[in-house]
């Protein structure tokens, strides 16, 4: 199964938003294998989004993300990275398609609620930087005869 890790941000915790972020996740048949509420260091926050350090917005990224508590997921199931991506919707609220969850609880770029990772290499990548792999838990589920074939 692939994982893909699903950050709800700070905006999205003082909005009350995570559980909604999860529900959605977990009615979509997708597994929770990791979970963290924490504020992120600074030093993560900069590796995290070490890809945009040459870019002027890279220093308001950083402090905004370590300004509050986060919720850190990892999700586990089928093809989970793509279905992600399109449960959360563009990056930018306005142009995300209705139904997705920025579409619904984001107004503007810079508080668009969650981060989801971009490809399975970009899943990997980040879930190894906020989670230890003793911190993931396999297990079975009940349901799962009734989600896959």
């Amino acid at each position: 199964m692939e994982r893909t890790f699903i950050m709800v941000k700070p905006d999205g915790v003082q909005r009350g938003l995570v559980g909604e972020v999860i529900t959605r996740f977990e009615k979509r048949g997708y597994k929770l294998i990791g979970l963290k509420f924490f504020t992120i260091p600074t030093v993560l926050a900069e590796t995290h989004y070490g890809e945009h350090c040459d870019k002027p917005f890279f220093r308001g990224l950083v402090d905004f993300i370590t300004s509050g508590p986060v919720a850190a997921m990892v999700w586990e199931g089928k093809n989970v990275v793509a279905a992600a991506r399109e449960m959360l919707g563009a990056t930018d609220p306005q142009k995300a398609l209705p139904g997705t969850i920025r579409s619904a609880y984001g107004i503007d770029i810079g508080r668009n609620v969650a981060h989801g990772s971009d490809s399975e290499a970009g899943a990997q990548r980040e879930i190894g930087l906020f989670f230890d792999e003793t911190e993931l838990k396999s297990y079975s589920r009940a349901i799962d005869s009734w989600i896959y074939e």
